[in-house]
């Protein structure tokens, strides 16, 4: 076989020689430069251990090294990767699919950048001008609405759920129970201002006297005199809704503690802003005009309709600006995003959409010799949407920079330059290098991603009758058109279309809502703390405490690193967190327990000669065949369902924040299965999963509905279409080009549409 240098110029290659991080097993290997590579491979086979955690990890990390020590120790530290050697390495910018940070102050149009030029081309050519581009932000005083402050919506107390109009103030009227319940609500001040009687039952108030109450009255002209040992002092009056609206709603609400954000949550209602109308600026920024139109009804419009616009936008000192936010907004329309508007919140966006987003912002880019690094980038894309991401990550190669895409899409797998296949399994079975070369020759190779890639799978041959409907009728949520559709029931039922169509919202929304029994298995965060692993989440961490316990004669909570058993240094959490100012808090391993979490005491107690990290350490698969004793089938019964989802590989004692959407999916279900006549909606389940993993996880999917199940699957995967017995196709197009039902049957019908993008795809497959 040619090496990488002969097959791809001059260009040194990267090299890495003997990568130990994780499971890779002393991988070795040359990556070209110039050119795409694309590494697959099972699920949990090492992929991203050699491309994100040795491959970037060092970029990012020699990268640091080249500040200054001042400037050093502000930035994020970087642990050197277990190999022997990394070589030829460039800047690495690695697109992933971790959510985009921000809340509801950012936008699609603050994530590209575009909204800045907006504002800066209404500064230049609108009429009337309002002032400087700041003017035109929401994120500012000088343009933000003043009644919501630039959020678009307002957020008032619901008195009805706040108080208790037939008790008074002392006999509790008040039902929030964070003041309710705590001195947070100084009842002895509200007594001693002298403008309400705290005995006086609340429905009893004149008008003056709820103004009193929530609003502080007066001016706030009242004062109110304390006395404490160090002497008499003086108070300010303040109104309860004031009070309320100071220590909650005027703050990140997301920062505070569960219980706080249920709290607040019960007792407010959240409505469209009534003095902007949801559209988030002040009136002096929204009476300026552009071609017509004002800054907040552009950032409305769809990606593709704004294009238009911008270029039609005819001003001396304007139309520069305009060609330039084109441009960025046509990049959008380019990958497949069109759909949107630039008013859109960041933290609506699904995590392909998202790294889509970060992308955007690379494209206009003017560096070269960089090592662009993908994450899964074909996540929530129909077919019909990849060969744009194709394109792109083409222009990215040809403006001369190396392309690594970690990936399971036959369509990107097709357009690589090279690739290499992990495997040949999962966890401890996997982290070798099982084939490198070109895609024909992965085509012919011995490996599971080879043999699926020769796989030509057909329709189902029969398909099961469904035993009833779930029906929706008149759905006009977001972009679906007064849609109606019957959802069969003991079916499995793939619900289908390009991005923005309306998939998630007719499924996700609108059934589930009129629906309320169905469980819903989607990509969401679990609900767990920061501390929680599979163990925990599975039930079964007390029961491998019990056992420590019993073996080792000591208490079990000394086997939890969330009690008398963690490590003192860190408190447990395995690593130290060093906040700095201005930045991102700098996260490092632990120097006392090695990332361990527990305290070096612990570990002497033994299990069967296993200390309780190295139980953690396990996968699901050798933790089954290592609990066999006697109290221990809850352990092996949890593991048999993580296997049964395809996530043998996981850890007992993995973060749970490290999991992909797909893999928290999959957790989820391993917990639900074993109902009957459930109802159970998934949001694209072979997120993340190799082709082989799939055919594993449609098994599964096959036997609930065998089991008397229901299930209704928001997919792409063509594999999975092909399963289906009821498919419902969603088009034509995305955002107002969709949210109407094209198709509802077979598989076998749907292939024969002229008319559906989906079935153009469909029959391409089949053909092979």
């Amino acid at each position: 076989m040619a090496t990488a240098t002969e097959r791809f110029g001059a260009a040194p290659p990267i090299v890495i020689e003997g990568a130990r991080v994780h499971n890779l097993k002393d991988v070795s290997l040359e990556i070209p430069k110039n050119a795409i590579t694309v590494f697959t491979g099972v699920s949990g086979s090492g992929k991203s251990s050699l491309v994100f955690g040795t491959l970037a990890m060092e970029s990012h990390r020699q990268l640091n090294e080249t500040y200054p020590l001042h400037i050093r120790s502000l930035l994020p530290r970087y642990e050197k990767p277990e190999a022997d050697l990394l070589d030829n390495l460039a800047v690495a910018i690695v697109v992933d699919q971790r959510p985009p940070g921000g809340n509801s102050r950012s936008t699609v149009g603050t994530m590209t950048d575009v909204h800045p030029l907006l504002r800066l081309l209404f500064s230049r050519a609108g009429h009337p001008v309002a002032g400087p581009s700041s003017a035109y932000s929401f994120n500012t005083p000088a343009g933000m609405c003043p009644e919501c402050e630039g959020i678009g919506r307002a957020v008032r107390i619901d008195h009805d759920a706040f108080f208790d109009t037939s008790r008074s103030l002392s006999g509790g009227a008040v039902l929030f129970p964070l003041f309710a319940e705590s001195s947070a609500f100084p009842y002895e001040l509200y007594r001693r201002t002298g403008l309400l009687d705290p005995d006086k039952p609340l429905r009893d108030y004149t008008d003056r006297e709820w103004e009193d109450l929530l609003r502080g009255g007066r001016d706030g002209t009242v004062k109110i005199e304390l006395t404490a040992e160090e002497g008499g002092f003086s108070l300010g009056y303040e109104g309860l809704e004031d009070r309320f609206r100071r220590l909650y709603l005027n703050r990140d609400i997301s920062a505070m503690s569960r219980r706080t954000r249920e709290a607040v949550r019960a007792v407010t209602t959240e409505g469209t802003c009534p003095a902007c109308d949801g559209r988030r600026l002040n009136p002096a920024a929204l009476a300026t005009r552009v071609a017509g139109r004002t800054i907040a009804e552009m950032t409305a419009m769809e990606a593709e309709d704004l294009v238009g616009v911008l270029e039609e936008v005819d001003h001396p000192q304007g139309t520069p600006i305009a060609r330039a936010a084109a441009r960025s907004v046509r990049r959008l329309c380019d990958i497949g995003l069109g759909y949107l508007s630039l008013d859109r919140e960041t933290p609506t966006l699904s995590g392909g959409e998202a790294q889509r987003i970060k992308t955007v912002r690379h494209l206009g880019s003017a560096l070269t010799g960089v090592t662009y690094i993908f994450d899964e980038p074909s996540t929530g894309l129909h077919p019909h949407d990849v060969g744009r991401l194709n394109r792109l990550l083409l222009r990215l190669r040809d403006r001369g920079n190396t392309v690594l895409v970690v990936e399971h899409d036959r369509d990107v797998i097709a357009v690589a330059d090279h690739v290499v296949d992990m495997g040949p399994g999962a966890g401890s079975h996997g982290g070798r290098v099982v084939y490198q070369g070109d895609v024909d020759g992965l085509r012919r190779a011995d490996t599971r991603t080879g043999q699926c890639l020769r796989r030509s799978t057909g329709l189902k041959e029969k398909v099961r009758t469904p035993t009833g409907a779930l029906e929706i009728t008149g759905a006009t949520l977001h972009n679906l058109r007064d849609v109606s559709v019957r959802v069969p029931t003991g079916v499995l039922t793939v619900v289908t279309g390009v991005a923005g169509s309306g998939k998630s919202t007719l499924i996700g929304r609108v059934l589930v809502e009129r629906h309320p029994g169905a469980v819903v298995v989607d990509q969401s965060a679990v609900s767990a703390s920061s501390r929680s692993t599979p163990a925990s989440y599975l039930g079964v961490m007390d029961v491998i405490r019990k056992r420590f316990a019993e073996a080792s004669g000591a208490e079990p909570g000394l086997f939890s690193f969330n009690s008398k058993g963690a490590c003192k240094a860190c408190g447990g959490r395995g690593e130290t967190v060093t906040e700095m100012a201005m930045m991102d808090p700098v996260t490092t391993v632990c120097e006392e327990c090695g990332g361990s979490r527990f305290d070096a005491a612990v570990l002497e107690h033994r299990l069967r000669g296993k200390a309780i990290t190295e139980v953690l350490a396990m996968t699901a698969e050798e933790a089954r065949s290592f609990f066999t004793g006697r109290g221990e089938r809850k352990v092996v019964r949890a593991m048999e369902r993580l296997e049964e989802v395809g996530l043998g590989y996981l850890t007992l004692g993995q973060e749970l924040s490290s999991l992909s959407g797909g893999e928290r999916q999959r957790l989820k279900l391993a917990t639900r299965l074993g109902e009957t006549g459930a109802v159970y909606v998934m949001d694209e389940p072979t997120t993340g999963l190799h082709m082989a993993d799939v055919e594993v996880l449609l098994g599964l999917l096959d036997r609930l509905v065998d089991e008397g199940n229901t299930v209704v699957l928001v997919e792409h995967d063509l594999d999975v279409l092909k399963r289906a017995d009821h498919v419902i196709d969603m088009g034509p197009g995305g955002g107002r080009h969709g949210g109407r039902v094209l198709f509802e049957g077979t598989p076998a019908e749907l292939a024969g549409r002229p008319d559906s993008v989906t079935a153009e795809h469909l029959r391409r497959d089949l053909e092979g």
